[in-house]
């Protein structure tokens, strides 16, 4: 395999490929751009049925939701770049990895930045939101926040994201982890204090790689990104420049 470490990065941006959360699509992320720095390329991707991609079918596989954006974005993977996602975002990210190993793209990722999700391997109960009556699913989803009281009193607007929530909800919520030979990329875990993610949920997170992980913690909830952009921002920037100068 060859790193991104081997390319002359001076003469490369990196690209940063954005991964949006349950529900979410690549317009949730607009404001974090102005706060990543200048080499970096922000590139927002959408999920079938989300954002842009509205009209196409949705999709309750995580493996197929993988599967969809490592065809997005494979001739994408011939300069150097990294991958950021959110909650099922996080997880998609590690296998969409996964699977850029199990294709043989000689660019590995530069860098993983995880939020919001424990590592594959921690086992939760099974909740099974995504089978809930409408008034009990709506009223589960609104416990992790990031979804406006205006909205959840807008009944079409409710109605419009009903389906596309517990499509992503499905796709997460019948994940099964498999144990398989660990990447060789470095992650940096991010979560915020109040939510359910605790610290070592996060930091098993090296059972999937051989590299370096990092655990860092926000105050905030399941959506603490939105209150700490601009940190994220920094984050994100310096332990890419960081790379690129080692």
């Amino acid at each position: 395999m060859i790193m991104a470490e081997n390319f002359d990065l001076a003469d490369h941006k990196v690209k940063l490929f954005c991964l949006p959360f349950a529900g979410g699509s690549s317009y949730a992320y607009r404001e974090f751009e102005q706060y990543i720095s200048d080499f970096i390329t922000v590139r927002f991707i959408d999920f079938p049925g989300h954002g842009k991609r509205m009209r196409e079918p949705l999709l309750t596989d995580i493996h197929k939701m993988a599967d969809d954006i490592f065809y997005q974005i494979r001739d994408d993977l011939n300069e150097p770049y990294a991958i950021y996602g959110h909650s099922l975002g996080a997880t998609i990210s590690y296998l969409l990895s996964k699977k850029i190993v199990e294709k043989n793209i000689p660019t590995l990722p530069f860098h993983l930045f995880l939020s919001g999700r424990a590592a594959p391997s921690v086992k939760k109960q099974d909740r099974n939101f995504h089978l809930l009556p409408k008034a009990e699913f709506i009223d589960k989803v609104a416990e992790y926040g990031g979804i406006p009281e205006l909205v959840l009193q807008e009944k079409e607007l409710m109605d419009f994201f009903e389906p596309i929530l517990r499509a992503d909800f499905q796709a997460v919520e019948t994940y099964k982890y498999e144990k398989t030979d660990p990447l060789d990329i470095p992650i940096t875990a991010l979560i915020g204090l109040n939510e359910k993610v605790t610290y070592d949920e996060a930091l098993k997170w090296r059972e999937t790689t051989t590299r370096d992980v990092s655990v860092k913690q926000f105050p905030g909830g399941h959506f603490f990104i939105f209150e700490h952009l601009p940190e994220i921002g920094r984050i994100i920037s310096q332990t890419l420049e960081m790379g690129i100068r080692n």
